[in-house]
Formats: C-alpha cells, sequence, structure tokens
C-alpha cells in the first residue's frame, strides 16, 4: 500500500518538473521577444511588405539584432514597420541606414535586413524613421524565368524548322549545303585560287630575278665604261 509521503514526494517532483519547464518556455519566449534586452524602437515605412510578419526576425551584419513588433497599414499603399532592436547595436547603426525585407533561405520566413549605413553619420536614435529598399519579389522572378522560358523555346523551334529546312535542301542556305555540285565547285574553286597563288609566287620571283640581272648587267657595263 502507498504511504501519503511517497505520493507527495511524487508530487512535489510532477510540481517542480512544471515549473521549471514553465520558466524555460517563459525564459525562450522572452528571448525572441527581447522581453530580457534592452531595446530601443525605429521604424519603416513600405510599399509592399512582401509576407512579413509581426515576430519575424530583423538581422544586421548576418546577426540577429531584435524582432518586428509592429505592422501598420498606413494608407492604401503604405505600410509602417515597427522595429524592436538590441540596444548594444545601436552604436553601429547610422542615421542612413536602410532597411530591405528578404527570407531566410529560398524558401524561408520573411525577415527584414538592416544596412550599417555609411561610417561618420550620427547613431540611429531611439523612434527614427530609416529608410527602406523595394524588396525584389519572388512572383516578378517567377513571371521573368517564365518569359526566359518561353523565348528559349520559341528560338529552339525557329531553330528545329530552319535545321530542318536545310536537311530538305530548301532556300538558299539548303541548296547550297546539300547540293553536293555545289561543293564540288567549291573545291575546285580553292585549287585554281591555290595553282593562281603558285604561278602569281612564281611570276614575282621571276621579276625579281630579272630586275636583279639588269642591276648586274648596268654595273658592269659602267665599269667597262670607266676601263
Amino acid at each position: 500500500m502507498k504511504t501519503p509521503k511517497g505520493n507527495n514526494i511524487k508530487l512535489g517532483i510532477l510540481v517542480t518538473a512544471t515549473i521549471a519547464l514553465f520558466i524555460a518556455g517563459i525564459y525562450f519566449v522572452g528571448q525572441k521577444q527581447q522581453m530580457f534586452n534592452s531595446t530601443f524602437h525605429i521604424s519603416g515605412v513600405f510599399k509592399d511588405i512582401s509576407g512579413l510578419q509581426v515576430g519575424n526576425n530583423i538581422r544586421f551584419s548576418g546577426i540577429n539584432v531584435g524582432i518586428v513588433d509592429e505592422i501598420e497599414q498606413i494608407s492604401d499603399s503604405t505600410v509602417r514597420v515597427g522595429m524592436l532592436i538590441n540596444k548594444s547595436s545601436r552604436k553601429f547603426m547610422k542615421k542612413n541606414a536602410k532597411a530591405v525585407i528578404g527570407s531566410d533561405g529560398l524558401m524561408g520566413n520573411k525577415m527584414l535586413t538592416i544596412t550599417p549605413g555609411k561610417p561618420g553619420q550620427p547613431m540611429l536614435e531611439d523612434n527614427d524613421v530609416i529608410a527602406t529598399v523595394v524588396p525584389v519579389s519572388m512572383d516578378e522572378i517567377m513571371v521573368n524565368i517564365k518569359k526566359t522560358s518561353d523565348n528559349a523555346s520559341m528560338i529552339t523551334e525557329d531553330l528545329s524548322v530552319i535545321i530542318g529546312s536545310i536537311r530538305q535542301g530548301k532556300g538558299t542556305m539548303g541548296k547550297i549545303m546539300m547540293d553536293s555540285s555545289f561543293a564540288k565547285n567549291i573545291d575546285k574553286t580553292i585549287v585554281n585560287i591555290k595553282q593562281g597563288t603558285s604561278g602569281f609566287k612564281q611570276n614575282m620571283d621571276a621579276a625579281s630575278n630579272s630586275f636583279l640581272l639588269r642591276g648586274f648587267l648596268k654595273k658592269k657595263k659602267k665599269k667597262e665604261n670607266r676601263d
């Protein structure tokens, strides 16, 4: 038979484990929500946030430095995004820093990336509004890829038709490429050119020798006249 003391010990262990898990959960959630860090607040205005959500990470130089804590639609074409940033990173962020929406990997969650800005500028202050960069839409990329694919397909089909016509001897190029007599005429022409070049060289050599011979005879005649 179980004693009340044994039951109390088991109950105490269960309660302690539950409290420990609860505290761990609060700690991890608090870390993600920047509840235990000293933070400052900035914002940026976007025309399209591309699926960005509250709680998404904010990165600076590849490091997670904050989270998106607020998204507010200002008008039909602008959305303000509030950002909660670790205060320890503020000294590296300049007034001319920019925020751009990206993805954590090719198909990962959306996130914000903040560029450092140019050196020599003052640091960001609490509640500053920073410039933003229009994100590249994945839909636009897919549309451009489809257009490129369609153009490549059309070019391939046109080339296939042209090559088929050439093989069948159609058109000027087809007749030129597929006519055996034309190929023979080209061979004969090349042979004639070679022969003509050879004859031209022989004539030039002969003319050169004749010129040298005349020069030699003139020198010899002048010498005889002096004698």
